[in-house]
C-alpha cells in the first residue's frame, strides 16, 4: 500500500505472494505454512527433521500445531489462491466492494507470518531469514530486468527524480527492496500493444514485496515480543495505523510514512498468523472471537463508509479502516482453520488448479498488472471493428470479457518466468507445477 505521492495507492499481494507461506506473492506460499505429539510418537526426531526438509524442498509447508500428520495445510491453500484471484479479479474489474468481501493482502501476510514462525522454531532465525530472502528475491530481479530495461529504452533517465544521484541510488531497491522501487511513471505505451501507464502497472503493486520483506526481516523480534505479551503486540500495528490516522505521530519522508503506514494496516494480520501457529488464539474461550471480530469489523466498516467508498477510494486508501477490517477478517479465517490435509470431496475437482496458483503466487502477482495492460490495449484496437461497435459495444465497454484474455496471458507469464520460482527454492525447474506430475509417480 504504497504512499509514493505521485501514485494511487494499490493493492497486492494486493502480495500476492512469495512462495512463503503468504502465496506465494513465496507467492512463495505462495510473496506470502509442526506435528502435534502423536507425529513425534510415530516418527523419531532424524526422520521428522528429514520430512521437513523434504517439504521445503517441494514448497509444501508443514502443518498447523495441534495438526496431525505432515503434508500441506489445504485451508491454507485455498485461502492463498482465493486471495490471489481476488486480487488479479479487483486489478482488472477495480470494484471498490471486492477487498472488503475477502481482504486478500491480510490473508497473505497472515498465512506468510505463520509459516515464518513455523520456520523460526524449528530453524536459527539468520537462516530463516536468509531462506526468505533467496525465495523473494529472484523474482522480483527477473521483473526489474525486463522492466528497467523497457523503461530505459523508452526514454527512462535520472532527469526522472531531480537529481541524479539518487535515481541511480534508488535503483539499488530493485535489488534489495527496502523501499519502493522507482519507476517511469509518465512513460508513453506501445500503440495498439501496452497501454499507457505500464511502468505504473508494474512498480505500483510492488508496495507488497518491500512490506513483506520488512516484516521477514522484523520477524525474529516480532516473534520473541508475541511470546512474551501477546495480545499487546498483536495489537500494537492497529494502534500504530490509528496514531498515523488521527494525527498523533507524524512521519517525514513519504518513504518512512509508506513501511509505518503499511505495518500499521497489515502487522497485526501477519502477527495473527504467527500467533496461530504459537497456539495465542487456541488459548482463547471459543465464544471470544466469534463474540469479538464482529464488532471489530463493523467498527472497520463503519470507518470505511463514512469516508466514501468508491471506485478509486477503497480500503487501500484508508490504512486505518484497512487494520480493523483485515485483522477481524484474518481472525475468523485463523479461528476457523479446519486445517484439512485432504481435500473435502466438494473441492477435489480444484486441486490442480489451487495447487498451480500456490506454486507460483509470485509470479502471478508480479506480472499480471501488467497483463491486464496489454489486454486492455488489445482491447481498444477493437473499437476499429464497425460491426462490433454497432451491435456488440457491451464487449468493448465490459471488462468482463477481458479476463479470460488477462488469464491467459498470466499462464504465459507463469510459463516464461515461473521457473525462476524453483530456483530460487532450489528446486528443478518446471513450467506447470499443478501437481499432476507429482500424483503420477506417487
Amino acid at each position: 500500500m504504497s504512499t509514493h505521492p505521485t501514485d494511487a495507492t494499490a493493492e497486492l499481494p494486493e502480495l500476492p505472494l512469495p512462495r512463503t507461506r503468504t502465496t506465494a506473492p513465496d507467492q512463495q506460499g505462495s510473496e506470502r505454512q509442526g506435528s502435534d505429539q502423536q507425529g513425534s510418537d510415530r516418527h523419531g526426531p532424524e526422520q521428522q527433521g528429514q520430512d521437513q526438509r523434504d517439504a521445503e524442498q517441494r514448497g509444501a509447508e508443514p502443518r498447523s500445531a495441534g495438526q496431525k500428520g505432515g503434508g500441506r495445510d489445504r485451508y491454507f491453500d485455498l485461502l492463498r489462491a482465493v486471495a490471489l484471484f481476488r486480487v488479479v479479479f479487483y486489478h482488472l474489474m477495480g470494484w471498490a466492494w471486492l477487498p472488503v468481501v475477502f481482504p486478500s493482502m491480510g490473508v497473505m501476510f497472515a498465512l506468510a507470518g505463520n509459516l515464518m514462525a513455523r520456520s523460526l522454531a524449528r530453524r536459527p532465525a539468520p537462516g530463516v531469514v536468509r531462506g526468505r530472502l533467496r525465495r523473494l528475491l529472484p523474482p522480483l530481479w527477473l521483473l526489474g530486468a525486463v522492466g528497467v530495461t523497457g523503461m530505459l529504452a523508452a526514454g527512462w533517465s535520472p532527469d526522472e527524480e531531480g537529481h541524479p544521484g539518487w535515481w541511480w541510488l534508488h535503483l539499488a531497491y530493485w535489488i534489495l527492496p527496502l523501499s519502493d522501487p522507482p519507476y517511469g511513471e509518465s512513460l508513453p505505451g506501445v500503440h495498439g500493444l501496452i497501454s499507457d501507464g505500464w511502468a505504473a502497472d508494474m512498480g505500483v503493486p510492488l508496495w507488497y514485496i518491500r512490506a513483506y520483506l520488512w516484516f521477514v526481516l522484523l520477524s525474529p523480534l516480532l516473534l520473541r515480543a508475541l511470546r512474551r505479551l501477546p495480545w499487546p503486540t498483536i495489537l500494537a500495528p492497529v494502534a500504530l495505523s490509528a496514531a498515523l490516522e488521527f494525527g498523533a505521530l507524524s512521519v517525514p519522508g513519504w518513504r518512512l510514512e509508506a513501511q509505518l503506514s503499511d505495518f500499521g494496516a497489515f502487522g497485526a494480520c501477519w502477527l495473527l498468523g504467527m500467533a496461530h501457529q504459537e497456539g495465542v488464539l487456541r488459548r482463547l474461550p471459543r465464544y471470544v472471537v466469534p463474540s469479538l471480530a464482529p464488532a471489530v469489523a463493523g467498527i472497520g466498516l463503519w470507518y470505511t463508509l463514512a469516508h466514501d467508498l468508491k471506485e478509486g477510494h477503497d480500503l487501500d486508501d484508508m490504512p486505518f479502516a484497512q487494520s480493523l477490517w483485515s485483522f477481524a477478517a484474518v481472525l475468523l479465517l485463523l479461528h476457523i482453520s479446519p486445517s484439512w490435509s485432504e481435500w473435502p470431496a466438494p473441492l477435489r475437482r480444484w486441486d490442480r488448479l489451487i495447487t498451480l496458483l500456490n506454486s507460483r503466487a509470485v509470479t502471478i502477482y508480479l506480472w499480471h498488472n501488467v497483463c491486464i495492460g496489454i489486454v486492455e490495449a488489445l482491447w481498444d484496437r477493437l473499437w476499429g471493428v464497425s460491426w462490433l461497435e454497432a451491435n456488440a459495444a457491451w464487449v468493448l465497454t465490459s471488462p468482463w470479457p477481458q479476463l479470460p484474455a488477462v488469464w491467459l496471458l498470466t499462464a504465459a507469464c507463469v510459463l516464461c518466468f515461473g521457473w525462476v520460482e524453483d530456483l530460487a527454492a532450489r528446486r528443478r525447474p518446471r513450467l506447470w507445477p499443478d501437481g499432476r506430475a507429482a500424483a503420477h509417480r506417487a
